[in-house]
Parts: structure tokens; C-alpha cells; sequence
């Protein structure tokens, strides 16, 4: 897992009493078509690293921990690759002090020009929010972060995360609402992920020197070892075998785009919950932001 770009901007307090947020989620990918996989941790994912740390709880394959100690963090990755797809998973993340912890779900392509598609969430010290940390790399250029302060405790249950990847956006969404949608401007000059096939991939790392308050907090290993805990692994996409992809354009994620209302629903979330944007940061981009932010 490539580490994230260190933060030009960093917050330096932190939200305090965050309110429900409500909205009434409606179900915007509902009628999806046949699954590339049904999702089962057992079929579909490989424990690549952790000597142990990630675990598979159940015969069905339906519910994964992974766990960091001072030794080694802990990650699985999927059985195939994909150039395109939605891929879903039921996250609760680590609980109490997570300072200086990175638990994610992302995609990555193989490579020294990688893409690459981010769920990170950044943890804190007990009592303050997790930082969702999104960002979007093509041929190895992220630095388009955006971060959000959710509006629930993401340790306290499981949540749903998807990213959706189509030839013309992707979407990120928590339980079915949108947070940000990242548009394919190439026309304009903008690199997006359309060439190289992904697979997707979760961990469990320390990263203290950047993760929690730009490394201002640290992380107590007197806690550990930390675990998170993945549930309904699902991916429907074009797998990529023997240099070529098999899409079924007729699925719905394929022309996914977000209408008008929720458009709206995505601003809302981005006014009350995004506490970082790297199409905001000024002081980063002196010269003017990049294209795709106007």
C-alpha cells in the first residue's frame, strides 16, 4: 500500500459535537446485475501479508479481521483483477485510542506508474473523529485528497463502503450515500485510471509519523494489538484475464452516474462533513487549483 500524500493542509482542532445527520438514504444502486462474485472472503480474497494477523471468522467466508501489533500490520487482496467494477464491503473499525493507525479498502494496479483508488481511515485518539481519508492516483500522481469527519462513529458498527469505477466517474459512497464524485476530464488534460487493471485490497498499518494530526499524535502500542473487522465483501466488475477484460456493459454501475438529487445529497455531506479538499487549498496551489476542480 503506497503511503498518501502528506498533507499540505492539515486541521489542527477537532469537529466536536457532531450531530445525526439526517438525510433519508435512499438506495442509489439498487437493481444491480448478476455479480461477478457473490462474496465470500474464502473464494475471493488472499491473505498476502500479517503472518497470521488476518483472520476469516466463519465457514461462509463472510466476516475478516485484521490486526496490527508493534511486529506487522496485516492485509488481504482479491483473487482477480479488474478494469472497472463497484466493489462493497461492511467495515467497523478499530475502537478507543487508534492514533497513528491506517485501516483501509482501496484499488491498486501493480507497477511504479500505478493507479489507485483510496478508502483510508486515519485514526485518533479516544474521543476524537477518524478521519476518512479518499484519494485517486493515476500512473503513480495522487495529491487529490479529500477528507471527511463522518457522521456516525465508524467503531461502533459496521458501515458499508463502495467505490464505483466506471470508464466516466467514480463514485465513493458510505451506506449508500454519496461523498464524492471524481469525473474522467482527460479532454482536459486530467489523468483518470481507464488502462490498467486493479485489484482490490484492504490493510491494517501504522503510519504515526503522518496519520493522526500530521503525526502530532502517536500511537500507544500498549493498546494492541488493533482490529478491524471486514464483513460482505462483494464486487461486481470486468475481470481482467489473459490481457483483455470481460464487462457486462448492461450492468447498471457501468453508466452509474448521480442524478440531480443526489447531487444535492453529495453537497450536503461535502458542506457539513469534508474537513479537508484539495481543490480549496490555496496556499498549495499558488498558481491556481488543478483543472478539474473549476
Amino acid at each position: 500500500m503506497s503511503l498518501a500524500s502528506v498533507f499540505h493542509q492539515q486541521y489542527t482542532s477537532e469537529i466536536s459535537n457532531m450531530k445525526s445527520f439526517a438525510i433519508l438514504v435512499l438506495f442509489l444502486f439498487a437493481a444491480q446485475s448478476v455479480s461477478v462474485y457473490a462474496g465470500s472472503f474464502h473464494k475471493d480474497v488472499k491473505i498476502h501479508w500479517g503472518d497470521g494477523r488476518g483472520k476469516i471468522h466463519d465457514n461462509e467466508g463472510k466476516l475478516l479481521s485484521l490486526s496490527l501489533d508493534k511486529s506487522s500490520g496485516s492485509g488481504f487482496q482479491s483473487n482477480q483483477e479488474f478494469l472497472y467494477g463497484k466493489a462493497e464491503v461492511q467495515m467497523k473499525l478499530v475502537p478507543g485510542n487508534s492514533a497513528g493507525t491506517v485501516t483501509t479498502f482501496y484499488l491498486k494496479s501493480p507497477g511504479t506508474t500505478w493507479d489507485e483508488i483510496d478508502f483510508e481511515f486515519l485514526g485518533n485518539i479516544t474521543g476524537h473523529p477518524i478521519t476518512l481519508h479518499t484519494n485517486v492516483y493515476t500512473k503513480g500522481s495522487g495529491d487529490k485528497e479529500q477528507q471527511f469527519h463522518l457522521w456516525f462513529d465508524p467503531t461502533a458498527d459496521f458501515h458499508t463502503y463502495c467505490i464505483t469505477w466506471n470508464p466516466e466517474r467514480i463514485i465513493f459512497t458510505v451506506d449508500g450515500i454519496p461523498l464524492r464524485e471524481f469525473m474522467n476530464a482527460e479532454s482536459r488534460g486530467v489523468p483518470f485510471p481507464t488502462k490498467q487493471p486493479m485489484r482490490l485490497y484492504a490493510s491494517l498499518w501504522e503510519a504515526e509519523h503522518w496519520a493522526t494530526r500530521g503525526g502530532l499524535e502517536k500511537t500507544d502500542w500498549s493498546k494492541a494489538p488493533f482490529t478491524a473487522f471486514y464483513r460482505n465483501y462483494n464486487v461486481e466488475g470486468c475481470v481482467w484475464a489473459n490481457g483483455k477484460s470481460s464487462c457486462p456493459t448492461n450492468s447498471q454501475w457501468f453508466n452509474q452516474k448521480l442524478d440531480s438529487n443526489n447531487q444535492k445529497r453529495m453537497k450536503a455531506v461535502q458542506s457539513k462533513y469534508m474537513v479537508y479538499n484539495y481543490c480549496a487549498d490555496k496556499k498549495r496551489f499558488p498558481r491556481g487549483v488543478p483543472p478539474e476542480c473549476s
